[in-house]
């Protein structure tokens, strides 16, 4: 092959370069565009701009690397969730990026919580569980009947209401058994127990 055959000249820059330079276009004579990638790239970019969007800053990214478009870091392809049926079989966001964005969308779905109301709501209650007031306050506790918020406990005295099935009555019961105040049956006859009243 020739060096002409092997080259092209772009006619937005007028510089002539090799094939690869170019990207395909089946519809063209030789089979590449009229612009070089550099400069279809120049062009796209200017082109959207004059229609009031922006476009993306092209970052090179290494082989077995990615970059993710919410924290801008390349990371690589271990940081990765796999997906199927992306082009580069990756998935588009970083693991930790990844759960952050499924955190906020089940609080969005479930409480209707943003992540910054969830981080206001933590504030207001000094970042610690309003039952025990010593445990860090992880898991947003809510009403099963109402779907309303009440606040954000620790595990534990979470699964404790959950427990108790939020009946206050059960609560009171148990907390006068933690008192000392044990409810204890006394036996009437034989096989017969009265609680006390």
């Amino acid at each position: 092959m020739s060096d002409e055959q092997e080259a092209k000249r772009c006619s937005r820059c007028g510089e002539c370069k090799p094939r690869a330079a170019f990207a395909s276009n089946k519809s063209t004579k030789d089979g590449l565009q009229a612009y070089c990638k550099e400069c279809s790239a120049e062009y796209y970019r200017v082109r959207q701009e004059s229609k009031g969007r922006t476009v993306r800053v092209k970052v090179p990214v290494p082989r077995g690397h990615k970059r993710c478009p919410q924290c801008g870091k390349v990371k690589p392809h271990d940081e990765w969730e796999r997906n199927k049926s992306s082009s580069d079989g990756w998935a588009s966001y970083c693991r930790e990026c990844r759960a952050e964005r499924n955190r906020d969308s089940y609080f969005r779905r479930k409480y209707g919580l943003s992540q910054v109301a969830l981080r206001e709501l933590v504030e207001q209650q000094a970042g610690v569980c309003v039952i025990c007031l010593a445990a860090p306050a992880v898991h947003v506790d809510h009403d099963h009947e109402t779907g309303g918020v009440r606040g954000v406990l620790c595990f534990s005295c979470n699964a404790a209401l959950g427990q108790f099935k939020d009946r206050p009555d059960v609560m009171r019961r148990a907390a006068e058994y933690v008192e000392g105040n044990v409810w204890k049956p006394t036996l009437v006859a034989p096989g017969v127990y009265q609680l006390p009243s």
